[in-house]
């Protein structure tokens, strides 16, 4: 499109949607949100920049394939289950650790994080994909 307030828009709404994903992600598994949530916002801003931008901006802008980051997410979502069983117990049985911060602060790590972030990586993945198929032909 040639609207430059619609351009100027888009590079702010763009950078505030994906923050939003991000948020939406970390949120994900002590409330509403997660990583399918937070991939669709995500993909939200994407699809709003590439009919703006057009499709090869996008591709620069990320720097990796789509389909690998499908894959990424599916190894991603693999290993955090098969930790649970490497531990003796189900797969896909949440682990956690406790990571000691500086300042004294300690951030509590588990493996549905790490799933969420597989799972967002997929369906990002999977949008990007589809928009950029549909933008290219």
């Amino acid at each position: 499109m040639q609207s430059l307030i619609l351009r100027t828009a888009t590079r702010i709404l763009v950078s505030m949607i994906l923050v939003f994903s991000v948020y939406l992600l970390l949120r994900g598994h002590n409330a509403t949100g997660g990583g399918f949530a937070a991939a669709l916002v995500a993909g939200t801003g994407f699809s709003l920049y590439t009919m703006v931008e057009g499709s090869a901006a996008v591709r620069r802008g990320i720097r990796i394939d789509p389909r690998g980051l499908i894959a990424a997410g599916m190894a991603v979502a693999l290993v955090s289950g098969l930790i649970g069983l490497f531990a003796g117990e189900p797969f896909l049985t949440g682990m956690w650790c406790t990571l000691s911060l500086f300042g004294g602060k300690e951030v509590a790590l588990g493996t549905p994080l790490f799933f969420d972030m597989g799972v967002f990586a997929i369906v990002l993945g999977m949008i990007l994909t589809l928009i950029l198929s549909l933008e290219e032909n």
